[in-house]
């Protein structure tokens, strides 16, 4: 049987992406503690140097029933998550670009926007660096073709469309003393509107809110019958006291708008 050119890139870049992932969870982990990104990966448990073999991404923590090999600590379950998340956007990449600058432009995107989340949800707070680094890569696109790297002069509407989506969340933010949103929220719904327009952006704010209301009624209520920290998430339990963070609700939206190409406002009135 013939396996097309098309599926073994496709595996490629699932593959690729796991490795990317692996990488950002280094990041995720290490960024505002002191440490480098050139030290050798440890277990967080017993400090042990992981070997080649221990660092295989998914496959290892599958294979060591996510538990270290030699102390026998739970793994999080952020390492596999955060591994087969990227290889799955990073194969959607591929098949919704056509050029190199394109799909390099859009990886770089998604591994920032992966960083942002799981950070957020890790530490609730927005990391200031790589929400920069988004809003950059957004203005970017607003100048400037990604695919083909040309030079392109940007309507006002699409100018707005950043202030727009994002000073709603910062007035929230203000009346609020940063009780009920984070202004890293605002930080990231900036770059959410530069980067899709305002139509598209408008799209992902009403998702963001709507999926943020059912995921966290969702996890409470699961809070209350299995506790949150034996899924080894490396968070609390969540309840209604709790701050649930919003970021990841943020992207999430951002990722079904951008690679699923989901418009509401198009939908609802064609």
């Amino acid at each position: 049987m013939e396996i097309s050119l098309e599926v073994l890139t496709g595996v490629f870049f699932f593959i690729f992406g796991t490795l990317i992932g692996s990488f950002l969870n280094v990041v995720i982990l290490r960024h505002n503690t002191g440490k480098d990104l050139s030290g050798r990966s440890r277990c967080q448990s017993c400090g042990r140097t992981l070997s080649p073999l221990e660092l295989v991404p998914i496959l290892s923590f599958l294979y060591q029933k996510g538990a270290c090999r030699v102390c026998k600590s739970k793994i999080s379950i952020q390492y596999p998550i955060v591994e087969f998340l990227t290889g799955v956007l990073f194969v959607l990449i591929f098949f919704a670009y056509n050029s190199i600058p394109g799909t390099v432009f859009s990886l770089v995107v998604i591994s920032l926007l992966i960083i942002i989340a799981t950070y957020d949800f890790r530490h609730r707070i927005v990391p200031n660096t790589f929400v920069y680094g988004f809003i950059g890569a957004s203005i970017f696109s607003l100048f400037f073709d990604v695919n083909s790297l040309s030079y392109t002069k940007p309507s006002l509407e699409a100018l707005l469309a950043g202030p727009i989506l994002a000073l709603p969340i910062w007035f929230l933010w203000q009346i609020s003393n940063g009780k009920w949103i984070g202004l890293g929220d605002a930080k990231l719904f900036l770059g959410v509107g530069w980067f899709l327009g305002i139509s598209a952006g408008v799209t992902a704010f009403v998702l963001s809110f709507w999926i943020g209301a059912s995921v966290s009624l969702f996890l409470i209520f699961l809070g209350r019958v299995v506790s949150i920290r034996k899924l080894n998430l490396g968070v609390k339990d969540l309840t209604i006291k709790n701050e649930i963070p919003f970021a990841p609700f943020i992207i999430l939206s951002f990722f079904i708008v951008y690679l699923l190409e989901f418009n509401l406002i198009s939908f609802i009135a064609p």
